[in-house]
Parts: C-alpha cells; sequence; structure tokens
C-alpha cells in the first residue's frame, strides 16, 4: 500500500465561520479526539494541520507550551504538518504598521514551525498566509495593491527563510489579488522568491474556473451544465497547468459549485461532505490534476496532503462518521495517486 503523502486532518475548521455571531468554537482537544480515533479498514490519520489561532493556540505561546502541545499531539500518535498564520491581524496591503505586523505574525509562526520540527513533531508542511485583504478594496488599484502585497510576501519570505520554512499562499476568492487563476499566478511571480508557492485546495480553486470575483477569467460557461463531467476537467486542468508547477501543498475538499460564509468569514468555495451528493468534483480523480503533471507523472511535491472543511455545521463535526467518512477519500486519493517511501 502506498504510504505517502501522509493523510492529515485540519483542526481550523474548528473556528473558521464560529464565534460569537455563529455556533459555538469546536475546542482543540475535541478535534485531536474525534481525529485519532477515525480508522477505515485499519488505516488511520498520520497527522494535523494546526491554525496557530486563539482561542486553540496563542501565537504567543512559551517554549513550555510549545512542548506541549508537541506532547499531546504526539500522544494521539498524529504528527504535525502545515501551519496558518494568523496574517490577519494585519493586511498584506494595508498601511505600514499593518504592513508590519502582517510579517511579524509569519515570524511567529516559522518560530513555532521550527521549535516543532526540533522535537521530532514535525517532519514536513508549510506556513500558510494570504493577502488579508477583501477583493473590493484592491480592486481600487489593482497594479498598485498587488505591487504591495507581493512586498509583503516578499519580506514575508526573507523572514520565513532564516527558520528554513517555505510559505504557501491559498488562492481563494474572497482573498484580494489572489481571487483568480491569472490574478494568484501573476502575485506568485511578483514575488519572485525560492521558498513561496501556491496552496491549492479543491473546493476553493473550483470556484476559480466560474470566475466568481473576476468574471473575466472565468472558464466555465456562466450557464453551463453541472452533470456535464468534461467541461468540469477542462477546466481544472486549465487552472492546474497554471498553479500546479507553484503548487507546495494541498487540500482535498469537495465543492457543489456555490459560495458559502458563516461567522467573521467572507464567503468563498463551500466545502461540502466528502459524500455530498451535490458535489461536483470526482474527489480522487479530480486530485490527480494536482497530484500528476501534465503527462501523469506524480509530481511528488508535497509529503502530505490535508482535508480542509471549513463551515461544516457542528452537529456535522461533531459526528466520527463524518471523518471516517473523509479519511476514506484521503485513503481514495493515496490509492490513486500515492507512492511508498
Amino acid at each position: 500500500m502506498n504510504n505517502y503523502p501522509k493523510l492529515h486532518n485540519a483542526t481550523w475548521p474548528g473556528i473558521v465561520g464560529k464565534g460569537p455571531d455563529s455556533e459555538p468554537v469546536i475546542p482543540f482537544d475535541k478535534l485531536l479526539e474525534m481525529t485519532a480515533a477515525a480508522e477505515v479498514n485499519g488505516v488511520k490519520f498520520d497527522g494535523v494541520d494546526l491554525g496557530l489561532l486563539d482561542p486553540h493556540l496563542n501565537i504567543d505561546m512559551s517554549d513550555d507550551d510549545i512542548k506541549r502541545l508537541a506532547d499531546k499531539v504526539s500522544g494521539y500518535h498524529l504528527n504535525i504538518g502545515s501551519l496558518v498564520a494568523p496574517i490577519w491581524a494585519g493586511s498584506a496591503m494595508g498601511t505600514a504598521d499593518q504592513r508590519k505586523t502582517f510579517v511579524e505574525m509569519v515570524k511567529k509562526s516559522c518560530a513555532i514551525g521550527k521549535r516543532l520540527k526540533e522535537l521530532g513533531v514535525r517532519h514536513y508542511g508549510i506556513v500558510r498566509i494570504d493577502s488579508a485583504a477583501g477583493v473590493s478594496d484592491w480592486a481600487k488599484d489593482p497594479a498598485g495593491n498587488t505591487k504591495l502585497i507581493a512586498q509583503t510576501f516578499r519580506e514575508a519570505c526573507d523572514v520565513a527563510a532564516d527558520f528554513g520554512e517555505k510559505l504557501a499562499a491559498e488562492g481563494e476568492i474572497c482573498w484580494g489579488g489572489m481571487h483568480s487563476w491569472k490574478h494568484m499566478v501573476e502575485l506568485l511571480q511578483m514575488v519572485d522568491r525560492k521558498n513561496i508557492g501556491f496552496q491549492a485546495d479543491m473546493s476553493h480553486t473550483f470556484l476559480y474556473t466560474m470566475g466568481y470575483n473576476a468574471p473575466e477569467h472565468r472558464i466555465l460557461p456562466v450557464d453551463f451544465d453541472k452533470s456535464d463531467r468534461e467541461a468540469i476537467k477542462s477546466a481544472l486542468k486549465t487552472v492546474t497547468a497554471a498553479l500546479r508547477p507553484w503548487t507546495i501543498d494541498f487540500h482535498v475538499a469537495q465543492n457543489d459549485g456555490t459560495v458559502f460564509g458563516s461567522g467573521s468569514h467572507d464567503k468563498t468555495g463551500r466545502h461540502c461532505q466528502a459524500t455530498d451528493p451535490n458535489g461536483l468534483l470526482d474527489i480522487a480523480n479530480d486530485a490527480g490534476y494536482w497530484l500528476r503533471d501534465e503527462k501523469g507523472n506524480l509530481t511528488k511535491a508535497f509529503q502530505h496532503i490535508c482535508w480542509d472543511g471549513c463551515m461544516f455545521p457542528n452537529a456535522v463535526m461533531e459526528k466520527q462518521q463524518t471523518w471516517n467518512d473523509i479519511l476514506a477519500a484521503l485513503i481514495k486519493v493515496r490509492e490513486a495517486h500515492g507512492w511508498k517511501g
């Protein structure tokens, strides 16, 4: 059986879209317990990707706190992979102080990531970022704001390099300068650093094909037939051909072709359950457009894949079967596109 890429669950769905104006945050320990308990034909999750976000984790945690975190996660026989930096405390195209805060959040995240490696619980993964800026604000000066985002990203990359970390920008239709596949490529090219890449999420990148927030870059027609798999596959091939060379982190997900947001999180590609009958993606097949090159060869560009299920209702997330179904979907991806290492 293939043992790469390693299979991870994400903890930030317990926070994203939750809060005072939505459902309660799902505790960090609860998510670890359910991840560790998931099992399909003897296969279990290999690890978790963490959002360094309150109330789960404090970005200013002490070294003792980091050690306790490492012990807690490893106590569930899980590794730690990619980390989400809390860059929304600032903005990549904001004021000088906001941009300084953005870079500082990246620095703190990279320091935690390095320490987790030293403690032997983190063997792979990136630090995740975005522009932390809205599309409407970006649109007031597209060229100038893209240059400003690129400048901030370069500064963040230089800081990350000091810790031996790579940054991955997650393309979503809600982040200015990253809200279309063409804008995303342009931004990455402009940053021009070796330690930055793209974090592809199957749900968010599918929205790229539909031109949400960037109709000039849409690939699928406005009235496309959602049952036309050939049209969907062709559109996915266009997006993945452009962004695959940059992709260094990957989220497996499902999408039904709609946008959704809850709590304080802006609207972006809807994350559907792995077994959702309205899902437009053939998860195992379509993951291959990211994991294999245009000739069908495995890229092996990342050592783990992660399920991202943001903004599921708590009633769904608190069912163990949900995580078993997610694990089963990840296993199918690995069976189709994995390798032995």
